[in-house]
């Protein structure tokens, strides 16, 4: 299989993590794929119309998209599935801690592309920090739960955008006033698969 591959996507990272995971790493040829927002990337888009990473070409040259989805397809690969639970309620659980932790990271990937333009809108950069603020003080109360739940696409979802937070926001002492997340994010952090995906700043 053939994957659409940054070093410093995190949302290419949730993919990885979950290859690192599942022992998939010798069936996945990763492509290393420049995708701007202002730029669309010709080749990515023959097989992604959206000119977006992660992309998934499988065998049969069908291409899925986007990380949700390629999570849970590569966790299913073998009918057994680990990461995406099956019982309803812990499916459900897993299904929104992944949806708070990739939207954290929208919220954050389009405040670094903000922050990044001549005249940046303080408005909207205020209106993220809000935003921001509200999710780290929810995971600090769940963060009890969080680290006694079995490991999930939940679990990597949030991890991978507690860790862009420092990557791209690293004068954000988020740590200060969320023990109990920042406790969780340390254990998160030590797993096999995460220190086998940390992001590389290479341009």
């Amino acid at each position: 299989m053939k994957l659409h591959w940054s070093p410093r996507s995190p949302f290419v990272r949730k993919v990885m993590i979950v290859v690192h995971e599942r022992g998939l790493v010798e069936r996945i040829t990763c492509v290393r794929t420049v995708a701007a927002m202002t730029r669309p990337h010709v080749e990515l888009m023959k097989d992604n119309p959206l000119s977006k990473i992660p992309t998934l070409v499988l065998e049969d040259g069908v291409a899925i998209y986007d990380s949700p989805v390629i999570c849970e397809y590569l966790d299913a690969l073998d009918g057994s599935p680990k990461l995406f639970p099956t019982e309803a309620k812990a499916r459900l659980t897993a299904l929104r801690r992944q949806a708070l932790g990739d939207g954290l990271l929208d919220l954050l990937v389009l405040a670094r592309n903000e922050r990044e333009r001549p005249q940046p809108s303080e408005a909207y950069l205020e209106s993220v920090a809000v935003r921001t603020a509200a999710v780290l003080d929810s995971l600090e109360q769940e963060g009890g739960a969080l680290a006694a739940a079995p490991f999930s696409i939940g679990h990597i979802a949030i991890g991978c955008a507690l860790s862009y937070l420092d990557f791209r926001f690293a004068e954000q002492d988020w740590r200060k006033d969320h023990p109990r997340i920042a406790c969780w994010h340390y254990a998160f952090a030590a797993r096999p698969s995460v220190r086998a995906t940390e992001p590389i700043d290479d341009s």
